[in-house]
């Protein structure tokens, strides 16, 4: 697993933040955003795109580029994985975004208005395109099985996850790297969610922003970061001595067909996704011991999720514990399912449910247990995470220890 995000560039420190409520969220600092509604946001902390990236092919790429090699290459490293030219066609890339390259097609869009076309760099198309995080990454790592980018807005990852693994199963490749990755902290983008009154305006509280289920949460706040997880066959993982952290067993997609950006109140279609998930699991409900939420901090998505889950587990949804780690990273849009998922792999090794911190005054409607403002030790076997996109598109893994 390879993480770059608000709360750390390592496993470890990652981690270490999500799992003591640490927040990542602080003013922005990308541009002057000081007439903005929103002013708040969740900046990378850690990384350096030097030990990446040759600084020339970091000015040819959109820094969510930047976060999506750098990712790719720690999960690299962490898994032990050595990739050569006898076993590159075995191995493949699942890599996207749910807003890709908008600082340089705004940076471009500046240029060409203000100095025309010969202004735009030749490198803008190839540089900010969303398949090109994939394309770098199979460029630079010699990876010439599948090369793919899934492109679902919010659930990105947790697609490509799901579907990277598959490509496995389909025999199409032994291993997938899978994740995605984000940098959305531009003046246009928050912009247009600013526009949208999305985003929470708790300027003069960035830490407090994130509340999921609290009855004074006012929006999402928007974060930058990337992950990436190395999926691979279990015998082949075996066979080379790899250090199996968890088995993906089931995944789950559908669609609510309801309303661009809003999902219905009664979460029918996260509900489905959460089943289909299970049903590929072959686990009942009552197996899952800890969901962790799509939790963004709106109203109308925190009460569709918490409806979903009651639909979902019945009357288990009162005793299966819930967290949002949204609360502590922001929402990385495209990035946040597998940064998620990570984390709930994590939880399984630690056997430590991270906390939904700022839950201080909770929503009468989100009556179920959030794990409120501290973590809980638990006995964790199987863990299921949840991601949902603008246009209605859902995802959910569910995850189990190795024993």
């Amino acid at each position: 697993m390879g993480i770059i995000s608000p709360v750390g560039s390592t496993l470890d420190d990652a981690w270490r933040n999500v799992r003591d409520g640490n927040s990542g969220i602080v003013p922005v600092v990308d541009f002057d955003a000081s007439s903005f509604p929103s002013r708040i946001a969740g900046v990378v902390q850690g990384f350096d795109a030097d030990d990446y990236l040759p600084r020339k092919d970091q000015r040819k790429n959109d820094p969510f580029i930047h976060y999506a090699v750098g990712a790719t290459v720690e999960a690299i490293r962490d898994s032990g994985l050595e990739i050569t030219e006898e076993n590159g066609h075995r191995i493949g890339v699942a890599l996207g975004a749910g807003i890709g390259g908008i600082k340089m097609i705004e940076e471009a869009s500046i240029r060409l208005q203000e100095g025309g076309v010969r202004k735009v760099s030749p490198f803008f198309i190839p540089g900010s395109i969303i398949n090109m995080a994939s394309g770098q990454v199979s460029i630079l790592q010699h990876i010439t099985g599948p090369n793919i980018s899934i492109v679902t807005a919010c659930a990105t990852s947790t697609h490509c996850i799901g579907l990277a693994a598959r490509s496995i199963e389909h025999g199409d490749a032994e291993v997938m790297l899978a994740g995605g990755a984000e940098h959305s902290t531009t003046p246009l983008a928050m912009a247009g969610f600013c526009a949208a009154r999305a985003m929470s305006t708790r300027n003069d509280d960035p830490k407090g922003a994130s509340r999921p289920y609290d009855i004074d949460r006012d929006g999402f706040v928007m974060s930058n970061g990337a992950g990436t997880v190395v999926l691979e066959e279990y015998e082949h993982a075996r066979a080379r001595g790899a250090h199996i952290y968890a088995e993906l067993i089931g995944f789950g997609m559908s669609s609510d067909a309801y309303h661009i950006t809003l999902p219905p109140a009664d979460g029918k279609g996260a509900s489905q996704c959460m089943t289909a998930a299970i049903h590929d699991a072959g686990i009942a409900a009552s197996d899952v011991d800890y969901v962790n939420t799509h939790g963004t901090s709106t109203p109308a998505g925190d009460i569709g999720e918490t409806n979903a889950i009651k639909s979902t587990f019945g009357e288990y949804a009162k005793d299966v514990l819930i967290s949002s780690t949204k609360s502590t990273t922001g929402h990385l849009l495209g990035a946040a399912g597998v940064v998620e998922a990570i984390f709930c792999v994590q939880a399984l090794q630690h056997q430590v449910v991270p906390p939904t911190i700022n839950l201080e005054n909770q929503d009468p409607e989100c009556d179920l247990d959030y794990t409120p403002n501290s973590a809980r030790d638990a006995r964790l076997r199987t863990v299921l995470s949840n991601s949902f996109g603008f246009g209605g598109t859902n995802g959910t893994l569910i995850l189990r220890s190795v024993e």
